[in-house]
């Protein structure tokens, strides 16, 4: 199985608890070499989902594989699947290297491997340290090198960067991106959008259970938009309503504030030159891309607009 590139595969998944549905007839598909974000509210179903994924919860109904197999019928799931979910799995008695020798002897993974990992994570140091003393982010170091003892092909992360330092942060984008290049699938749930921007290529956005966005982020976030600086901000909004883009559509125009408007559809030189044609003033122009977060505000207010694109 190293070495071998596995795809996720949700199909058509759905979990309830009695009268609650936490999953409803979800389905997106994870590919290997990139890193895709796992984004929605608190309570959208995304632990849920992680959990049905590594066999801790059972699916209602539908399916979760990894690489064509569910988790449970994988030969050796540690050197497989490699899953953070909780920060505080640790005795508080054993030491860093303790744990991590209790789980390679459970996953039958060499010794040596333990040491490698510590050196890995930036925890050689405090590796015969009590893990009671442990701040949250060296916690989460510790459980990412016990994900990795397997040197598993697929990792699921839930919330990886929680108690990290900007430089812990640095640290994990680093990793991440360099275990991605490796051919490996890394699914990244997080709250923390602006730092999980600067890492993803891909994000599947759910919300009450459900899919409403899956895809390449750069194509999710669509062409940029151009922030307009005018004193004759009331004009030009006029004109561009009037006018049509070169692809033959009107651009929407938002004000965003006194003289300032934020054009969706048109390009910077294009407001210029329509500018220029009408006579009207403009004192800056600003290209903007769209954030993360926007995005996600976007998709998960009560009334989203989704985009079920399928991640290629």
């Amino acid at each position: 199985m190293n070495g071998a590139r596995l795809t996720i595969e949700v199909a058509h998944l759905t979990k309830r608890y009695g009268e609650v549905t936490a999953v409803r007839d979800l389905s997106f598909t994870v590919a290997p070499g990139v890193v895709t974000g796992f984004l929605g509210p608190n309570g959208a179903g995304k632990t849920t989902t992680m959990r049905m994924l590594t066999g801790l919860v059972t699916p209602t109904s539908g399916t979760a594989t990894i690489g064509g197999q569910p988790y449970r019928r994988l030969a050796r799931p540690s050197n497989t699947v490699g899953a953070v979910f909780d920060a505080n799995a640790f005795h508080p008695g054993h030491t860093a290297r303790d744990h991590l020798r209790v789980y390679a002897a459970m996953g039958g993974h060499p010794d040596n491997r333990v040491t490698e990992l510590l050196d890995l994570l930036g925890l050689t140091e405090a590796a015969d340290r009590r893990t009671r003393g442990f701040s949250t982010g060296m916690r989460q170091r510790l459980n990412l090198a016990t994900a990795l003892l397997g040197d598993p092909r697929v990792l699921l992360l839930d919330e990886p960067s929680n108690g990290l330092d900007p430089e812990g942060m640095s640290w994990l984008r680093a990793l991440l991106r360099r275990l991605a290049e490796e051919g490996r699938t890394v699914l990244v749930s997080s709250h923390a959008l602006s730092e999980i921007q600067q890492l993803v290529d891909s994000v599947v956005v759910i919300r009450r259970g459900e899919l409403v966005a899956a895809g390449p982020w750069s194509q999710l976030a669509g062409p940029p938009a151009v922030l307009v600086t005018s004193p004759d901000a009331e004009a030009l909004a006029a004109t561009l309503k009037a006018s049509r883009a070169n692809s033959g559509t009107t651009p929407r125009v938002e004000t965003v504030g006194p003289g300032r408007l934020r054009i969706h559809g048109l390009n910077a030189p294009g407001v210029a030159d329509l500018a220029a044609a009408h006579r009207l003033r403009v004192h800056e122009l600003v290209t903007e891309n769209t954030s993360l977060e926007q995005l996600f505000l976007h998709l998960t207010t009560d009334t989203p607009t989704t985009d079920k694109a399928a991640t290629p």
